[in-house]
């Protein structure tokens, strides 16, 4: 009887050991942090008003679309992943919702992708959680927001993410109270559900179209027109 207790016992071993392994690894999948993860960190408070727009949005992007829309021509915008990050920083970005923490949030651009980076914060333990857009113009203009990937560290989770958006804004619609002509929830409607819409956006007293863009390594070049 002592050899079966033993070899019982060693089996007991060894898939304990095999458990351990792949708890090991399923964690370290989860903690992995993308190479291209590099928020900016958010500026020490020295004033009351630390959290001041950044110069690159009211000194650049913002005039450059406010004078080019008053104008009613054509113009192209270009945008920086880099200093855009710093501008996203200065806000002191913070989301909790559910018991979970969202902070340090990242934008990228690589080709053709729009790439968002967070972290989300669970019971002390932070995660990275990486959402790759693939923006496209659609022949009759409009613009679908299409997720193509959803990651928390290295682990793929696409298809559930995609279910629970979804999920998530059907029930937002379905409790009202949430208006449909807004270009932030037309904007949220194709991230959660793949609705393309109209890329018209306000700009003071005057509206631009969307028309299309380019997206190389660190950089994103948006054309626009005058919208009536």
């Amino acid at each position: 009887m002592e050899k079966p207790k033993k070899s019982r016992r060693r089996k007991l071993i060894i898939w304990l050991c095999v458990d351990l392994s792949v708890a090991a690894i399923l964690i370290g999948l989860l903690l992995y942090k993308p190479a291209q993860y590099h928020p900016v960190m958010p500026p020490a408070a020295t004033d009351p008003n630390g959290h001041r727009v950044h110069p690159y949005l009211s000194h650049e992007l913002m005039p450059t679309m406010y004078n080019s829309a008053q104008d009613r021509r054509p113009f192209e915008m270009e945008v920086l992943d880099q200093r855009l990050n710093e501008a996203i920083a200065q806000t002191g970005w913070l989301q909790e919702s559910g018991g979970i923490k969202l902070s340090a949030p990242a934008v990228a651009f690589t080709p053709g992708r729009v790439v968002l980076m967070g972290t989300a914060d669970i019971e002390g333990a932070g995660f990275v959680v990486t959402v790759e857009i693939d923006p496209q113009i659609l022949e009759d203009g409009r613009l679908n927001l299409v997720v193509e990937k959803v990651r928390i560290g290295v682990m793929n989770i696409t298809p559930l993410a995609k279910i629970m958006a979804r999920r998530m804004y059907r029930e937002r619609v379905e409790a009202g109270g949430v208006d449909s002509d807004d270009w932030r929830t037309k904007i949220a409607a194709s991230l959660l559900n793949e609705e393309p819409f109209e890329p018209v956006f306000p700009v003071d007293d005057k509206r631009v179209r969307l028309t299309g863009f380019d997206i190389t390594q660190g950089k994103l070049i948006a054309r626009f027109v005058p919208a009536k």
